[in-house]
């Protein structure tokens, strides 16, 4: 009597990672902040961002791209907060 093989486990399907999600939402926030909030959050944008890209290295964790482009774009919002902050004192 033979016993029956037990079930093969599949693989599941990667996910974005949530630093990743994070990140974007703290680089778009950053955008339609004031200028403190906005710098605030550009700089966990890229945070978040740097922790996710290295998240993404795993096989099973998407999110890169995603993170890159926070990253990007929390440099951005860090430009654009020096420019808010410039514009409220001028």
């Amino acid at each position: 009597m033979t016993m029956p093989a037990p079930p093969l486990r599949g693989s599941t399907p990667p996910h974005y990672s949530i630093p990743s999600i994070l990140a974007i939402v703290a680089a778009i926030g950053s955008f339609m902040t004031g200028a403190a909030l906005g710098f605030i959050l550009a700089i966990a944008a890229i945070v978040l961002g740097l922790i996710g890209l290295l998240l993404a290295l795993m096989p099973q964790t998407r999110g890169g791209i995603v993170s890159l482009i926070s990253i990007l774009a929390g440099a951005v919002g860090i430009i654009a907060a020096i420019f808010k902050l410039i514009g409220h004192i001028v």
